[in-house]
């Protein structure tokens, strides 16, 4: 750019074209490839699976209760997809079982 620049201001001040060696129409970077990657954020309310070691995933759901504490559970496999589908699963499993808690009368305090 710098030298873009000054090629500039030579031809304005010289009126002449002595520098013509040097292009000033600016350059278009080359194409890059697009990769996709994975994001590292879920939506909410699908639990997190996370790698502990090379043959063991680990999934985890921890909904809030009716009475504002929250749960944690855990799944195990040794399989990413193994593990999602597990998840899954218990996802169903807990909604269910939050909601027939809320389905019981609050007995009073």
């Amino acid at each position: 750019m710098r030298k873009i620049a000054a090629a500039k201001i030579d031809r304005g001040i010289d009126k002449s074209e002595s520098l013509q060696d040097i292009d000033t129409a600016p350059r278009k970077p080359a194409p890059s490839t697009f990769l996709p990657h994975k994001g590292q954020r879920r939506k909410p309310g699908t639990g997190c699976v996370s790698q502990i070691n090379e043959n063991l995933w680990e999934g985890r759901y921890s909904p809030k209760l009716p009475n504002g504490d929250r749960l944690a559970r855990n799944v195990y496999a040794h399989s990413e997809k193994e593990c999602e589908q597990k998840l899954a699963e218990l996802i169903v499993q807990m909604k269910a079982e939050i909601a027939a808690q809320r389905q019981q009368p609050q007995a009073p305090a």
